[in-house]
């Protein structure tokens, strides 16, 4: 799968641009602030619905603009598609397939899949929990389109259980009438039902990436594994299909619900989980290096790509100014583990920062405008 054409409107700094793409590799090269990254942004956007870079759509409009537009041909084998996405802030985002009526934007999802490389990505390792169940449930989603809809059913029923809580715990610690919470075991249910399939395509990907996560660390740093991924999660139990998982929460759910009702918050299920990334017998975190650090990111990418690739779609491969975070070793480790891939996007402060085996195709990227070089 490779996209053929990008073309942005009132995108990020982008009032309008136009960018055929070719199978291979394609580097953006320009000084830093010209746009380059905004180009796979927008690649990124139309294969999870989101951006690497902020939480939401509002910074991608150009200011002054309502909207902006996203849209790509993209082509698998013989079959071409082209998709488009309108984002409105404050609004419900729109979305096109092939020029036909409007549909759902998470029907798109599945079309366009891709594996990013950033500076962003050392937060895997170094940040908080946050930062590792989005990278579970990204690549879950890029797997399985249809887990956007339980992802989103899961946020929806964690929400209003949320406010049932806090509104049970404002009423307790001022004294009024105890509230009626009889709803909240029809709201446990529902937590619960969303949550374990959640859990179970997480403890799934775990299970499937952890060897290639492993073999691609090998690869980067020759000896300094083993890698190891150990699921922690806040409900405790054994369980790893969806009926096990439902039970071992709604069990949960029952033990600290005197807790949560004190402090107005659901304190079990996948939005409290972490990913353990153990690094030999010790946790990456907080005790490997920065170049190991920086290594074990890398490997948990080319996992992922690896994982989709074996899965019949091969994704298109980002890869944002990456190389100048690198030293000279993993930087062609790296180029050379990922030049053979169908379509390989790079962004690049300079020229000398993109390895001379991923030769291929040049723009340069200034004051807005894209050029073939």
């Amino acid at each position: 799968m490779h996209v053929t054409h990008l073309s942005l409107a009132d995108f990020r700094s982008y009032a309008r641009v136009e960018v055929p793409l070719e199978p291979g590799v394609t580097a953006f090269v320009g000084p830093n602030g010209q746009g380059k990254t905004n180009l796979v942004e927008a690649v990124g956007y139309l294969a999870n619905l989101g951006s690497h870079r902020v939480s939401s759509d509002a910074p991608l409009v150009r200011m002054g603009a309502d909207r902006a537009i996203v849209r790509a041909s993209v082509r698998q084998g013989e079959r071409q598609q082209l998709i488009e996405l309108e984002l409105n802030p404050g609004k419900a985002n729109r979305a096109r397939i092939n020029r036909s009526s409007q549909v759902k934007p998470r029907d798109v999802l599945g079309i366009v899949r891709t594996v990013l490389f950033a500076p962003e990505d050392l937060a895997l390792v170094k940040g908080d929990p946050g930062e590792r169940r989005r990278f579970l449930d990204e690549l879950i989603t890029a797997r399985a389109p249809r887990m956007a809809g339980v992802r989103s059913d899961y946020d929806r029923v964690l929400k209003q259980r949320n406010t049932l809580l806090k509104s049970a715990a404002m009423a307790r610690r001022h004294g009024g009438r105890s509230m009626d919470m009889s709803t909240l075991d029809v709201w446990d249910q529902h937590l619960a039902r969303a949550g374990a399939e959640l859990l179970a395509q997480r403890l799934d990907l775990i299970a499937t990436l952890q060897p290639l996560a492993d073999k691609a660390y090998e690869q980067l740093a020759p000896g300094g594994g083993p890698l190891a991924l150990e699921y922690r999660p806040s409900a405790e139990g054994s369980g790893v299909g969806r009926d096990e998982l439902y039970e071992q929460l709604i069990e949960a759910l029952a033990g600290v619900r005197k807790q949560e009702i004190e402090r107005g918050v659901t304190l079990v299920g996948p939005h409290r989980d972490d990913l353990l990334l153990k690094l030999g017998q010790l946790p990456a975190k907080g005790y490997a290096s920065h170049g190991e650090s920086w290594s074990y990111a890398l490997a948990l990418r080319l996992a992922s790509y690896d994982l989709l690739r074996a899965e019949g779609n091969e994704p298109v491969l980002v890869l944002d100014d990456v190389f100048a975070e690198l030293d000279a070793r993993r930087r062609e480790r790296l180029a050379e583990l990922v030049a053979p891939g169908e379509q390989v996007l790079v962004t690049a402060a300079v020229d000398d920062d993109v390895p001379a085996v991923l030769a291929g195709v040049r723009y340069a990227v200034a004051a807005g405008e894209v050029t073939k070089a």
